[in-house]
């Protein structure tokens, strides 16, 4: 599962004062959240709906939404669970 063509290693912004030594230790490792779960996506139909009537409806070619949810791991903790449930069309301006 482990895609480093598509993993961007991480830096954090500079500071004067460092609370930690910043040089790498040890082996490279992936951090990717379907790396040790199985991902599921619930969606409700109302949501979908909706976002497809609002882009059919839009003359543009970009659309810019915010589809929101929740995020929860599994009962078994074997796999991750994202339910969108609220469809925002956004601001124009």
């Amino acid at each position: 599962r482990f895609v480093p063509d598509r993993m961007v290693p991480f830096s954090f912004p500079l500071s004067k004062c460092a609370l930690w030594d910043p040089t790498p230790m040890g082996d490279v490792i992936g951090s990717h959240i379907t790396y040790y779960r199985n991902p599921k996506l619930s969606m409700m139909e109302k949501t979908l709906r909706l976002a497809y009537r609002h882009a059919k409806q839009n003359e543009k070619k970009l659309l810019s939404c915010f589809l929101l949810g929740t995020l929860a791991v599994d009962e078994d903790g074997e796999g991750i669970t994202l339910t969108i449930d609220l469809f925002d069309p956004g601001r124009e301006v």
